[in-house]
């Protein structure tokens, strides 16, 4: 690796860790310290069949917590690349330069407004009709919450090593609980007792396709909601609205595009894994898709499922479109985001699917 690309890298790194300085404090105490083991594993690059512990961790998040102490208020550095500075959120730009030396690189808002960095090696790059998929491999630099997947426009962005690292924090946090829960069954499939990497790898392989779908369904739904639907997100951040706005854009793109690839390939440990990774907000929304899982846990017929997706993808079409009807109609006369996030709460909620 010459130097010109360990700068690049320091300097996404350096940008990653002020990030996780302004938005550790999202996190609960629980996942926030799982998130950081998880990152101190990476950057140790300890596998998976280390397990770790407190001292391991301790000394290294005591420094941590104080370089974020220092960089915090920093501004996120200019990416200098070939003695030309890029705005580190230029991804066009930067990736450019960045496929031509086996990279990809990427920067972006998350939950939050939360952004998110990484650079990592490029897989492999595939274009469909609509969407270029772009497939990252080991990674340079990341941040402490390394989201596996992410759609911008027209582009598909799949980190199979951050994908790797979420399937093992739901198979550990699924062992830590001892329940009988769908990462549990969807866990069961693969030897997990005996080889981690290799359980990790076949699951990570398996479920690729499940997360491209997804992010299919997210760039569908984007293209019908417009821009409109992201300036709805960055004027109420950190809000419940904001959650809850995410989760019906979630069951929208699955309704479209997911769902019905589940259904089709009808594979128990995806079935088992969708339901598994489904956030808490999704599942009050939408008791009658946890009803049609259970229904086909029970009996192994999708029939229940099958006859719900058309009901799931007119709703949630709906839902959303109605959410940003809301916004746009009340941007223009009020500048209280409280009210306007107030008014959207009320009519999701009065439209859990049941």
């Amino acid at each position: 690796m010459n130097d010109d690309i360990k700068t690049i890298i320091d300097t996404v790194q350096h940008n990653c860790h002020i990030a996780d300085a302004r938005h550790a404090g999202d996190y609960t105490l629980c996942v926030y310290l799982l998130k950081m083991r998880e990152m101190y594993r990476w950057e140790q690059q300890q596998s998976f069949n280390v397990s770790l512990t407190t001292d391991d961790v301790g000394d290294w998040l005591t420094e941590r917590e104080g370089l974020w102490d220092d960089i915090e208020a920093q501004e996120y550095k200019q990416l200098l690349i070939d003695g030309v500075e890029y705005d580190p959120f230029d991804n066009e730009a930067i990736n450019v330069l960045m496929h031509d030396k086996g990279l990809v690189y990427n920067a972006g808002l998350g939950i939050r407004c939360r952004p998110h960095f990484f650079l990592a090696e490029l897989e492999k790059s595939e274009q469909d009709k609509h969407h270029s998929i772009i497939i990252a491999g080991k990674e340079h630099a990341r941040d402490m919450a390394a989201p596996p997947a992410m759609v911008q426009q027209d582009r598909i962005y799949i980190r199979r090593e951050s994908l790797r690292r979420m399937l093992w924090e739901k198979v550990e946090e699924w062992r830590m609980s001892g329940l009988d829960n769908p990462i549990g069954r969807a866990a069961a499939y693969y030897d997990f007792d005996n080889d981690v990497e290799a359980s990790l790898d076949k699951m990570a392989d398996v479920e690729t396709s499940m997360i491209i779908a997804h992010e299919k369904g997210e760039a569908i739904a984007g293209r019908e909601l417009g821009d409109g639907w992201l300036d709805m997100l960055t004027a109420m951040p950190q809000t419940h609205a904001e959650i809850m706005l995410r989760a019906i854009r979630d069951h929208y793109a699955d309704a479209i595009t997911t769902l019905p690839l589940l259904i089709k390939n009808n594979r128990d440990a995806s079935i088992h894994f969708y339901f598994g990774t489904m956030t808490a907000m999704r599942k009050k929304l939408a008791p009658a898709l946890i009803t049609a899982y259970q229904s086909w846990h029970e009996s192994a017929e999708l029939t229940e499922l099958e006859q719900l997706l058309p009901a799931l993808q007119a709703h949630w079409k709906d839902t959303t479109k109605q959410a940003l009807a809301i916004y746009t109609s009340r941007i223009d006369k009020t500048d209280d985001i409280h009210t306007i996030s107030n008014e959207i709460e009320k009519m999701i909620d009065s439209r859990i699917l049941s």
